[in-house]
């Protein structure tokens, strides 16, 4: 009996050998690792590093942040520069975040907000489960756009679930939404969730700009244009980071032009 590595094939000249001597070899495969094994190499090698690594170990949430945005960013650039080799390699930075967040968080008790990486996949696949009625559940959708009214009616309930939860007033349609974020795609969800509530297009940009002159007045007028750039079905963060890429390429050609 030889039992060959999970996707090797049989070397057939040791077979036909083998054979030619009177032996007789029946060969047993062996099952393929299904997808996502290779993750709990991972979790462990993060355990590994928490504990051995010097500089792992005295990292924290905070610490980790700036780490955290940097790796997201990247895995953009090469979504933008169509470089999917770059990119597996990229979401493999991004995944280490997850790990590393998730290994620091299992050091507290659950009663202090600790969590492992196992609470964390449990809550996404609740969460996915949740929002997809019409795949896990028996909500009959007939367009991409029945999922989105369906997923936004699913976010409502949630955000009414957590505001009675945590004994807050009446939930907002903006609730949830991180301010942290760079300022055109805040200005382009805060806008999308305005108009999903029902808020009248008009009043997305103020009609009398703060009192802080050219200052209030410029920003007024960039919400505008996301609000113009939304209506058109484009997004406001990708075309500018269009535009500055294309300006990069004029600075660039300019200088090898002599200036």
């Amino acid at each position: 009996v030889w039992l060959p590595p999970p996707g090797d094939g049989a070397d057939a000249e040791l077979l036909a050998g083998l054979s030619a001597a009177g032996i007789q070899v029946r060969v047993l495969r062996g099952a393929q690792e299904p997808p996502g094994a290779h993750l709990l190499d991972l979790v462990s090698i993060m355990d590994t590093l928490r504990v051995s690594c010097p500089w792992d170990r005295e990292q924290t949430h905070a610490s980790l942040v700036r780490y955290l945005l940097e790796e997201a960013y990247e895995a953009v650039e090469t979504v933008e520069d169509g470089d999917p080799a770059s990119l597996c390699e990229e979401l493999g930075d991004v995944l280490l975040q997850v790990l590393f967040h998730a290994r620091i968080a299992a050091e507290r008790a659950a009663v202090e907000g600790g969590f492992t990486i196992d609470d964390v996949a449990d809550t996404l696949a609740a969460k996915l489960i949740r929002r997809h009625p019409h795949v896990f559940g028996s909500t009959a959708v007939s367009s991409a756009a029945d999922v989105n009214r369906n997923w936004e009616e699913i976010k409502k309930a949630e955000r009414s679930q957590r505001s009675a939860a945590a004994g807050g007033g009446a939930p907002s349609v903006l609730d949830g939404v991180p301010f942290g974020q760079p300022a055109l795609s805040l200005a382009a969800q805060l806008q999308r969730r305005a108009e999903r509530a029902g808020m009248p297009g008009d009043s997305f940009a103020a009609s009398d700009p703060p009192g802080d002159g050219a200052a209030g007045e410029i920003g007024e007028e960039l919400m505008r244009v996301v609000a113009r750039a939304q209506a058109t079905g484009l997004d406001p963060e990708f075309e500018l980071r269009a535009a500055a890429r294309r300006f990069a390429e004029r600075v660039r050609s300019w200088e090898r032009s002599g200036g």
